[in-house]
């Protein structure tokens, strides 16, 4: 079985192709919830009942998050608002599936003409839906499938997406280790926002956890952007693939969240010191309602996110 895993996820990572950098749609980027945003941008290492991790790999819904509901708000830069939302029912055999969308609104944006002169104003927005669903293939294997339809506009213009994300994920009690994989944002643009074909931000990632068997902490570290290894020239380069996680796990009610993402370090100021690529965060559960908080550090400013999440 441990050898299927490991060929399953290195075929995934072959074929994902290439991305580019930047595209119309970047917003699928943006962390759906703030534990994931908290421990470095990242959540496909968590098996427990958080409904927003499928938005990061599908098959990390499981049984434990039937009925469960979760809603996220990120008070972004500027007059920047994005907003999440998720809510999962497990059906037994037919297996577990969960219905996401997702919204950033850019807010009022000045408009101009060619030589600078304001001409009036203009909004832009984004828009997602998203369809999950994961079933088991026996005890320790699960595997997910999500199809996303993505909208975004900027002013009168306007740009339509189809994708998928495809995951695995397998979980050895015992060991208390998890290992996982999954392709994110593979599809096409049904319309561009300009004359150019764009691309959907592809990324291939591969993640292990495992949660120390005297001490309540789980350690994770995850590999992004894969389809990307090709062009790695430097052990900086490298490193940038990498984010590291560690959540403290004392309190049953309580968690401290820790990660780090050397890819994000690119936001650094290099007139003082600053935090850029960290992210810090806390878990609390009240009465069966769950409050995840974020912060991540953007050198000369910060994000702060919020979930709540209760049982429906």
């Amino acid at each position: 079985m441990r050898i299927l895993i490991a060929v399953c996820m290195l075929t995934l990572v072959a074929h994902a192709g290439r991305a580019q950098s930047t595209t119309a749609f970047d917003f699928l980027r943006l962390e759906p919830s703030a534990r994931a945003a908290a421990l470095g941008g990242t959540a496909v290492v968590l098996t427990d009942a958080d409904v927003g991790a499928f938005f990061y790999n599908p098959a990390l819904l499981n049984v434990d998050m039937d009925r469960q509901a979760s809603i996220t708000y990120l008070n972004h830069l500027s007059d920047l608002q994005a907003g999440f939302a998720g809510y999962s029912r497990d059906f037994g055999p037919i297996g577990t599936a969960a219905l996401g969308v997702r919204f950033v609104h850019w807010g009022t944006i000045a408009k101009a003409d060619e030589f600078g002169e304001v001409t009036g104003e203009f909004t832009a927005g984004d828009l997602a839906f998203t369809l999950g669903m994961a079933r088991s293939y026996g005890e320790d294997l699960r595997y997910g499938l999500n199809v996303h339809a993505a909208y975004t506009s900027v002013a009168e213009y306007g740009a339509v997406a189809l994708a998928a994300d495809a995951g695995l994920v397998w979980h050895h009690p015992e060991a208390l280790l998890t290992l996982a994989g999954s392709i994110n944002n593979l599809g096409l643009f049904v319309e561009s926002l300009g004359t150019s074909q764009d691309r959907l931000p592809l990324d291939a990632r591969i993640s292990v956890s495992k949660r120390l068997r005297y001490i309540p902490v789980l350690t994770a570290l995850t590999l992004h952007s894969l389809q990307d290894s090709f062009e790695l020239t430097s052990p900086e380069e490298a490193f940038r693939h990498a984010i590291f996680s560690l959540e403290f796990q004392a309190i049953p009610v309580f968690h401290i969240r820790i990660g780090y993402s050397h890819n994000r370090r690119n936001l650094k100021s290099d007139s003082r010191l600053d935090l850029a690529g960290f992210g810090t965060g806390f878990g609390l559960r009240i009465r069966g309602i769950g409050l995840d908080y974020a912060y991540s550090s953007w050198s000369f400013a910060g994000l702060h996110r919020f979930t709540l999440k209760s049982r429906l």
